[in-house]
């Protein structure tokens, strides 16, 4: 087994987990956002659906964000609209990661600001943190709005107790 397929099997797993949860964006209530601080609904769940994205960058060796503008699509009006986009940015994930030899996994990615570097580090460690690691997060936030909207909370790796059919 390489290196590499590990982490590609935790992110299909994650993803199916995550999925569950864009799915129940209400998109009536995309513009809400429980504090001024706070992302709207409709930017945390676009910002979740295209986190994958990021494997996109790792085919090179680094990534600029003072030069290389992130196009974030417009907030789509769907729940339906916003799982196209995930499964879509998942299926490209896997397929570059699925592209990595052990060299290339362990190989430097470094990550800028006009030049100026912000981290560098093992392009799995990349996966570990700013796919999987970093699309938890956000899907933990992304609970929080669901139960304060009202909405049945799915469980990431069980029942919830919103689905809980043992109490």
């Amino acid at each position: 087994m390489r290196m590499i397929d590990p982490f590609v099997m935790e992110l299909d797993r994650e993803a199916a987990s995550t999925r569950k949860f864009l799915e129940r964006v209400p998109a009536e209530k995309l513009a809400w956002a429980p504090h001024p601080k706070s992302m709207t609904l409709g930017k945390l769940a676009m910002h979740l659906a295209t986190l994958p994205n990021w494997a996109l960058s790792l085919k090179d060796d680094r990534f600029d964000f003072g030069v290389n503008k992130v196009d974030v699509p417009p907030t789509p009006g769907t729940a339906a609209e916003i799982v196209a986009i995930f499964d879509r940015s998942v299926a490209e994930a896997k397929k570059v990661l699925s592209g990595f030899d052990d060299a290339a996994a362990m190989g430097a990615w470094t990550l800028l600001m006009n030049g100026r570097t912000i981290f560098s580090m093992p392009r799995v460690a990349v996966v570990r943190n700013m796919l999987l690691n970093h699309a938890v997060h956000h899907r933990g936030q992304l609970s929080v709005f669901l139960r304060l909207l009202d909405v049945p909370v799915p469980g990431p790796y069980g029942p919830s107790a919103d689905e809980n059919s043992f109490a």
